[in-house]
């Protein structure tokens, strides 16, 4: 965009000057306010009687009136307060400055840094990119983790569901996947998340190498839902500014549901009716806006990697399902896993990348398919096997599939600080494909030999030779 485009487009945003209104009424989480008439989105102003400032978003009109609900605690905040319009639109200022530092969701930095320049302003309520300006996924992008990069490869700018229970380890996979991925830039958005976890996570599980090319976004559980959802909008917003620099952006979200149950409370507080499980039509109408987002273009990429907190590990609860038909593919965490010590975590099985037979070759997609083939086979017979009622030679399918898991099982697993890049990872999986189909060759040489050493020695006899022939006998 131009200089000229972006002060036009900067002209029609302006509001008149001094547009102000009263507060009416205290509804909840809502601040009703008259005589204000800004547009939707608006970011407005309270000054209370205390001489203290409140600051507050437009989140719709009703009755004559306008709703807001504030960005910070209202205290103090009565009715006759006055009201005064700031901005039409949120906007923040990104330059590459932004690197290695931790915002809020206003963007500002909260680590104690020195202050940012201001460089570019962008509104954060954009849409994506044209269905027609974007590019294809033919591209993979790395991980770390072996068992995606191998098995369920993902591409540059596809986006990903993370789907998992609490304590199945979802903050360490994305943790791993932002120090190790082949990503130029990587954004760590905390939506919702425990205040004392996010200290732990920046210097355990990110660290200070992984912090360089990083830009986190926290908002924790404690902030008004308004500004969690402001923080999901800057972390988008800060992707599109690196992707448009050229480069190939990863957006790590976590988590998606904590976003949703935000917007439930914005949603309810501005007179939506609740639908499914309570969240009204607006959280169904902000997933693909904000996943929308991610994608691949002419100039860089955002690949998005959203955790997705199912509520009692129900995989079809809402937003779980939402997600499912918007996202390019989903990772599923199992508790069954990770109780066994597996991480991570990954159900395999459950799991799957729409986009994986674009950004690999047809070897590796052949090798993948065959261990998962396998996998797929040995929870076939599981249950028999676990109560030793499975008779091996019956079935050289099934035998493979035993002799099989334990190499697999071995492939899969993986320490949260241990990188496999991509290559390495591939050149494992044809290793572990080569073994199978050695194995399942020698296994397919010994089918019948057992049953015609039977017959052979039932026809000669405890004598090891031939029973005459009896005449006469009745």
């Amino acid at each position: 965009m131009s200089l000229l485009s972006a002060q036009i487009e900067a002209v029609g945003q302006t509001l008149p000057l001094r547009v102000e209104g009263r507060v009416a009424a205290i509804v909840g989480l809502t601040v009703e306010a008259c005589e204000l008439t800004v547009p939707l989105g608006s970011l407005c102003r309270i000054h209370t009687q205390s001489g203290g400032v409140c600051s507050a978003e437009v989140i719709g009109h009703r009755g004559g009136r306008t709703l807001l609900m504030p960005l910070s605690p209202p205290h103090g905040v009565a009715p006759g307060d006055r009201v005064e319009n700031l901005a039409s639109s949120p906007r923040i200022w990104v330059s590459r400055e932004l690197l290695g530092r931790v915002l809020n969701g206003y963007g500002r930095p909260i680590d104690g840094g020195p202050p940012l320049a201001m460089g570019s302003a962008r509104r954060i309520d954009v849409r994506g990119a044209s269905p027609l300006e974007r590019r294809p996924i033919d591209t993979p992008i790395a991980t770390g983790i072996r068992a995606v990069d191998a098995l369920h490869t993902c591409g540059l700018g596809q986006r990903m569901g993370i789907f998992s229970g609490p304590g199945v380890g979802k903050s360490t996979f994305i943790a791993s996947v932002a120090r190790y991925t082949s990503a130029d830039v990587s954004v760590v958005a905390l939506i919702g998340e425990r205040g004392r976890e996010v200290r732990d996570f920046l210097a355990h599980a990110i660290g200070a190498e992984g912090l360089k090319r990083c830009v986190v976004i926290v908002s924790t559980s404690d902030d008004p839902p308004l500004l969690r959802v402001r923080a999901s909008r800057v972390a988008a917003t800060v992707c599109e500014f690196f992707r448009d620099q050229g480069l190939n952006v990863l957006l790590l979200l976590d988590s998606l549901t904590r976003l949703c149950h935000a917007q439930r409370q914005i949603g309810l507080a501005a007179g939506e009716p609740p639908a499914t499980r309570g969240y009204p039509p607006s959280v169904f109408a902000m997933l693909p806006e904000l996943l929308e987002r991610a994608g691949r273009t002419a100039a860089g990429s955002i690949t998005g990697f959203y955790t997705i907190l199912v509520e009692g590990d129900d995989f079809n609860e809402p937003v779980a399902d939402a997600v499912k038909g918007i996202s390019d593919g989903h990772l599923w965490l199992s508790r069954a896993l990770a109780n066994k010590g597996h991480f991570p975590a990954i159900d395999v099985l459950q799991s799957i990348s729409r986009v994986r037979g674009d950004v690999i070759d047809a070897e590796q997609l052949a090798a993948a398919r065959r261990v998962l083939s396998l996998l797929a086979t040995y929870q076939e017979i599981e249950d028999l096997v676990n109560i030793g009622a499975y008779v091996a030679g019956l079935n050289p399918e099934f035998d493979l599939a035993v002799q099989a898991r334990p190499k697999i099982l071995q492939f899969l697993r993986q320490d949260a600080k241990e990188n496999s890049p991509m290559e390495q990872s591939r050149r494992q999986l044809a290793e572990l494909a080569a073994w199978i189909a050695q194995t399942e060759k020698g296994l397919k040489a010994q089918v019948g030999r057992p049953q015609a050493a039977r017959t052979t020695a039932q026809a000669a006899g405890p004598g090891g030779q031939a029973p005459a022939r009896q005449e006469g006998t009745r």
